[in-house]
Parts: C-alpha cells; sequence; structure tokens
C-alpha cells in the first residue's frame, strides 16, 4: 500500500509563462529606448556620408598618378568630420526632442483646455468657477505690475 503519493504539476502553463516574459521584456525594452542615443549616429553617418561624398566629386577630377592620395583625404574627411560633428548633432537632436517634448505638452494642455471650456459652455457653476478662477488671476496680474 502506498503510504505517499507526490504529484508534481506545474501551476502555470510554460507557454503562457513565456509569453508573458516576453511581453515584460518588450515593456522593459520600450521604456529603456532612448531616441536621441539612437538618432545620433545615424544622422552623423548621413553627414558623414554626405561630406564623402562631395570629396569623393573633388577628387575625380584629379588624375589617376594620384588615387592613394585621394582616397587617404577621403578617409581622412570621413573620420575628422565623425569626430568633429558627433557633439553638435547630438546636441541638435538634445534639443529637437526637448522641442517636441514642450509641443505635445502644449497641444494636451490646449485639449484640456478646449475640453474644460465646452463642459464649461454647458454647465453654468463650472462657468462660474472658471470666471471667478480667471477674475483671480487678473488681479493677482494687476498687483504683480503696481
Amino acid at each position: 500500500m502506498t503510504q505517499f503519493v507526490a504529484i508534481d504539476l506545474p501551476l502555470e502553463h510554460r507557454g503562457v509563462a513565456r509569453i508573458e516574459g516576453a511581453i515584460h521584456h518588450l515593456r522593459d525594452s520600450a521604456t529603456r529606448f532612448d531616441a536621441v542615443r539612437s538618432g545620433t549616429p545615424l544622422l552623423l553617418a548621413a553627414l558623414v556620408a554626405a561630406l564623402m561624398a562631395l570629396a569623393n566629386q573633388f577628387m575625380d577630377s584629379w588624375s589617376d598618378g594620384h588615387l592613394l592620395a585621394s582616397w587617404t583625404l577621403m578617409w581622412l574627411v570621413a573620420f575628422v568630420s565623425m569626430a568633429l560633428l558627433a557633439t553638435p548633432v547630438r546636441r541638435a537632436l538634445v534639443a529637437l526632442r526637448g522641442a517636441l517634448r514642450a509641443w505635445s505638452e502644449a497641444r494636451r494642455r490646449h485639449a484640456e483646455d478646449e475640453a474644460t471650456w465646452n463642459a464649461a459652455l454647458q454647465d453654468a457653476r463650472l462657468m462660474a468657477d472658471l470666471s471667478r478662477a480667471m477674475n483671480g488671476i487678473a488681479v493677482e496680474d494687476i498687483r504683480r505690475y503696481r
């Protein structure tokens, strides 16, 4: 006769646990994504490629005897432009991201104000509250300028 029976059944489905882990990983990856760090190398590569194309157009007019010198000059242009443009590109992208955040925040506030105003047009109590609040703001502004 059996005295002890151990049945080890999993409490959750392994496939569901894997999918939940994948979703959690994707959410963490999305929160850690930094557009400035990702965009800086791409913009820098585009600028360097443009400078190298200009250097190549300039060096096409040289004679074939100076091929090594032209390749050396083109790679010099590439490395110097990467060194000189890295910081300004990063600063430009940081400023652009800040401007985009400010713009989206202004749009969000404008939409909230518009929704509040539309609600106040339908509700006299809300309109009275807004009127008193705006009157108080006007009084404070007048006091500051005196």
